[in-house]
């Protein structure tokens, strides 16, 4: 009996042995896996600043201007709705749908060929068929860009980057883009996080 229990114990010593070494090793290539990933740099905070006085478009990243593009912004009647949003949709080539009218992708489309819808339900930044009307109040509330210039932006951001769309000049717009701050400092709505379609709704082209 003391053998067999001498053997068992031998066994069981062993097998313990055997267990803290596996843990040793798993614990080391841990370390070392750890130790060879390299470190991730931080994602740059992207934003598009609108201008509404100025009908111009700014792309910040990590608070320095990227690029500045003309737009048209919405017509007295059908203003640009002003606040902070986000990029909620990303579409290449969509379709037009108001008011049961249905218009395929190509030259006649009210959106052009990108699509960058808002958190504000009906807005967006697209292109237009209608070119002359950049530098103007001219939309239905959306921000309307020349073809080239909406393609490029369209590359350089993102779903849930940021979108400040001002109907007044303050000091930073002053800056991003040249010209004097109004009297009276901008306000900024915060406006209600909606899924935004995958065309402009009603009133919004």
């Amino acid at each position: 009996m003391r053998r067999l229990i001498g053997e068992l114990d031998g066994k069981a010593k062993w097998m313990g042995t055997v267990v803290l070494l596996l843990a040793m090793r798993a614990t080391a290539q841990t370390v070392q896996a750890t130790e060879a990933r390299p470190m991730e740099a931080p994602r740059p905070t992207r934003l598009i600043l609108v201008s509404i006085p100025d009908r111009k478009l700014a792309l910040l990243e990590d608070d320095k201007v990227v690029k500045v593009y003309p737009v048209a912004v919405g017509k007295d009647s059908t203003p640009s709705p002003e606040g902070t949003f986000t990029i909620k949709s990303h579409v290449t080539n969509p379709t037009y749908y108001h008011e049961g009218k249905v218009v395929a992708p190509g030259p006649q489309n009210p959106l052009g060929s990108r699509w960058m819808g808002l958190s504000e339900k009906g807005y967006g930044i697209h292109g237009t068929n209608a070119p002359k009307s950049i530098g103007k109040a001219a939309s239905h509330g959306c921000i309307r860009m020349a073809k080239k210039d909406l393609e490029e932006l369209f590359t350089l951001v993102k779903v849930g980057d940021g979108v400040d769309i001002r109907g007044e000049r303050d000091e930073q717009m002053a800056q991003v883009f040249g010209v004097e701050a109004d009297a009276t400092p901008a306000t900024t709505v915060v406006a209600a996080i909606q899924n935004a379609p995958v065309a402009a709704s009603a009133g919004g082209f």
